[in-house]
C-alpha cells in the first residue's frame, strides 16, 4: 500500500468531532474562553475550522460541501446547541477532503484572500486543511485551560489515539 493523506485526514475528522463532543459537555460561557486575544475565542475558533475546511473542500474539488463562493457562510457558533449542527457540518465537509485524496494531484490556480493570483498543488491544500485544524484545536485546548474550564485532552487526540480507536 502507498502511503497517502487519506489516514491523516480519516484522523482529523476524527479528532475533529471528539473536539466538538467535549466542547458539547461544557457550560455554555466556555465558548467566550479566550487565551490571549478576546476576538478569538473558543467558539469562533471551532467554527473557523469547519468553515475553512468548507472553503478547502471547494478550492480542490470546485464541488460545494455546505457553502460555494458567494454563498453565507455556515452559521456562527453561539450556544452550546450550535455545535450539534456544526458536528453534522464538520462530518459532511470532512467526509469531502477525504474523498479528494481520489482526485489528480494538479496544480490550482486562483485568487487567494489577498488578492494574489497563486499555484497549489491539491496535495498542499489537503496537507494544509489537516494542518489548519490541528493548530486551532491547540489553540482550543489553551483557551479553554486559560479561563479554567476542562480542556480538550490533545494526547487523547493524536494519532495513536486514533490508530487504537479506529484499527
Amino acid at each position: 500500500m502507498t502511503i497517502a493523506l487519506d489516514r491523516l485526514l480519516a484522523h482529523m475528522a476524527w479528532a475533529n468531532q471528539k473536539t466538538i463532543e467535549h466542547l458539547q459537555t461544557l457550560p455554555e460561557d466556555s465558548l467566550k474562553a479566550f487565551a490571549t486575544n478576546p476576538e478569538w475565542f473558543v467558539g469562533e475558533i471551532v467554527y473557523h475550522i469547519v468553515d475553512s475546511a468548507d472553503h478547502y473542500a471547494y478550492r480542490i474539488s470546485g464541488i460545494p460541501a455546505l457553502t460555494k463562493p458567494g454563498d453565507p457562510c455556515i452559521d456562527e457558533v453561539k450556544v452550546i446547541a450550535d455545535l450539534a449542527r456544526l458536528k453534522e457540518q464538520a462530518a459532511k465537509v470532512d467526509g469531502m477532503l477525504l474523498d479528494c485524496v481520489k482526485l489528480e494531484d494538479i496544480q490550482l490556480e486562483f485568487v487567494n484572500a489577498e488578492g494574489e493570483q497563486v499555484k497549489r498543488w491539491r496535495s498542499t491544500i489537503l496537507s494544509q486543511a489537516i494542518h489548519h485544524a490541528t493548530e486551532h484545536r491547540a489553540q482550543i485546548a489553551s483557551a479553554l485551560e486559560a479561563i479554567g474550564f476542562v480542556p480538550v485532552n490533545l494526547d487523547d487526540l493524536d494519532l495513536w489515539s486514533f490508530e487504537e480507536s479506529v484499527g
